[in-house]
């Protein structure tokens, strides 16, 4: 038969057995020290055997309480080591952004003003790609890539983007134009836009280009094959500088060109506690462009 333990109770005993004092393990965990002492008790009570000796002015560990001590010590240290990879650390307020790769990538430099401002907020950054409309995971902020023909009244546009055609900056130094890019493997990029097409057809041109292209479904995966010499792709300008400004091997090797699409920042409502917080997080944001 298991034994019936109280996480509570565990938690009392580790505390009080490193610290030898029921007092100063209550001030620890937040509790009274008649609740540490009583969780003690209950706990010696399943156990059916002392942890401490208990005198009038000090406490100690019975052997069989400093044999329990490490199990129980790395049994609540997995917990919270599985908590905080799952969920995230605790904080006084925690805002949960949603965005894509390529987006969080050209933000995370600039997030370090945010928390040097508000260092009692953290922040919890999630990709979506293809997001699933039943998918269940609270957001505070989700930043979304739509077309201007279809941004309804709960968007709010945050910049217009343009996209930019990239290369590999040691193999193709001879891309000078448009015309250059049809003669070398393309890589496309997955979404609501065809990139490739649009560029092309801001010059009157059409793809001729030999061999299947290569495709992938974020265009942070696209920098990273440019990089590796696989071929060219048009991506948002804004992540092509970012790109280059953070050393990878890429150029661009063109004009920008209108993408008629805007990030765009949608609110959530349902987590009404730290709604300040978010509320200085999208000021923010909105400065960033």
């Amino acid at each position: 038969m298991r034994h019936n333990l109280n996480l509570n109770w565990l938690r009392s005993f580790e505390a009080a057995a490193r610290l030898l004092s029921f007092t100063f393990a209550s001030q620890e965990i937040g509790l009274t020290q008649t609740a540490v002492s009583q969780h003690i008790k209950a706990l010696e009570a399943q156990l059916g055997d002392k942890l401490f000796v208990r005198r009038p002015k000090s406490l100690q560990l019975t052997d069989v309480g400093k044999a329990y001590l490490l199990p129980v010590r790395e049994a609540l240290g997995t917990i919270e080591m599985s908590t905080t990879g799952l969920f995230g650390p605790r904080g006084a307020a925690t805002i949960t952004i949603r965005a894509s790769m390529a987006f969080i990538m050209w933000l995370s430099p600039r997030l370090d003003g945010f928390l040097r401002d508000h260092p009692d907020t953290s922040v919890k950054l999630l990709t979506s790609i293809w997001k699933d409309s039943s998918e269940q995971h609270p957001v505070d902020v989700d930043i979304v890539l739509a077309s201007k023909d279809y941004a309804g009244p709960n968007l709010e546009p945050l910049s217009d983007e343009a996209i930019v055609p990239i290369v590999n900056a040691v193999s193709h130094e001879m891309i000078k134009g448009p015309k250059d890019l049809l003669q070398h493997p393309s890589i496309h990029i997955l979404g609501f836009d065809d990139h490739w097409a649009r560029y092309l057809s801001a010059f009157s041109l059409e793809s001729t280009r030999p061999g299947a292209p290569l495709v992938t479904d974020t265009s942070t995966a696209a920098i990273e094959m440019v990089g590796a010499g696989l071929g060219c792709a048009v991506v948002i300008e804004r992540f092509a500088a970012r790109a280059m400004a953070a050393g990878q091997n890429i150029r661009i090797a063109g004009e920008a060109v209108a993408l008629e699409q805007s990030h765009c920042l949608i609110r959530t409502d349902h987590r009404a506690a730290v709604r300040p917080q978010i509320e200085a997080f999208n000021s923010w944001l909105r400065q960033q462009f």
